[in-house]
């Protein structure tokens, strides 16, 4: 999401990485030792690797909470995020469709009033389910003298908000139309998913003189792996199960911060909760087919 975007759905905006769209965060130079190395940098997926869950569904919780949308919309992300988590693994059809839904119920909204909700929801929702293994290892890099840059296909605002309350260089994200300053409910480009995050890493690259063979990148999903193949040091977190056996077989470090415990307390909560849910979107369908 966007107040300009060039064609490549990549954000219009920040101090550095302009011609992508790369959103910097501004405190981010002031974290970087004198003997940073301008070659290096580290890409980190978002869902999952970064935080517990789809960090759409806890912004589209937030929303609703607010009264933005409807039962019926939460639902069907609900439905998608129970998805997402039972099965360990991103589904492109599931997570696509949540985050096209989230597109979609912002439509009408202006940006600034969105960003600024983002920054509460992060706060009441997306801050406590951060992994602190994660966040320990951007910190590494920035304290090599590294830039790190989030790669998602997270609506970029979001994204850029996550960069910035960790205190990392900037976020590459999905983007989507606005029209004097309002979203339209479309997409710019496609989603800053599988192989676009490597195409969007290469362009940042050439432009920020970063030699990838340096670089390092995270992601705990097989979707991602163009861009971890793009690397020289690829690392995975909470892999799911075809990204553990890729990792194996190629010798990659494998970060897993993830517990029993953790696990089943991110998983049941949900689960219990979507009839509740689901009954509540069918309240609302049966409501407007008797109304009509």
């Amino acid at each position: 999401m966007s107040r300009e975007a060039d064609r490549d759905g990549r954000h219009d905006a920040g101090r550095s990485g302009e011609q992508l769209g790369v959103q910097v965060a501004d405190d981010a130079t002031s974290q970087v030792p004198s003997t940073a190395d301008p070659s290096a940098a580290a890409f980190f997926d978002v869902d999952n690797t970064l935080l517990r869950g789809a960090s759409i569904y806890h912004f589209a919780r937030g929303l609703a909470a607010r009264k933005l949308f409807g039962p019926t919309d939460l639902a069907r992300i609900t439905l998608s995020q129970i998805a997402f988590r039972l099965r360990g693994v991103e589904d492109p059809g599931h997570i696509d469709a949540a985050r096209e839904a989230a597109l979609g119920f912002v439509a009408g909204h202006r940006v600034d009033d969105i960003v600024t909700l983002g920054e509460e929801i992060y706060d009441e929702t997306i801050a406590d389910r951060i992994w602190a293994g994660t966040r320990d290892l951007t910190r590494r890099h920035l304290c090599a003298g590294e830039r790190v840059w989030l790669v998602t296909a997270t609506p970029v605002e979001l994204a850029t908000i996550l960069a910035r309350r960790l205190g990392l260089t900037g976020a590459l994200g999905t983007v989507a139309e606005t029209a004097d300053g309002v979203y339209t409910g479309r997409l710019v480009g496609g989603l800053l998913h599988g192989p676009a995050k490597a195409a969007a890493i290469v362009k940042l690259a050439a432009q920020e003189g970063l030699d990838l063979s340096r670089c390092s990148a995270y992601s705990d999903s097989a979707n991602d792996l163009p861009m971890l193949e793009l690397v020289g040091h690829p690392s995975v977190v909470n892999p799911d199960a075809e990204l553990l056996r890729t990792a194996r077989s190629r010798g990659w470090p494998v970060y897993e911060f993830r517990s029993a415990r953790k696990v089943t307390l991110v998983v049941l909560p949900v689960a219990a909760g979507a009839g509740a849910v689901a009954g509540a979107a069918g309240l609302a369908l049966r409501r407007r087919r008797t109304s009509n």
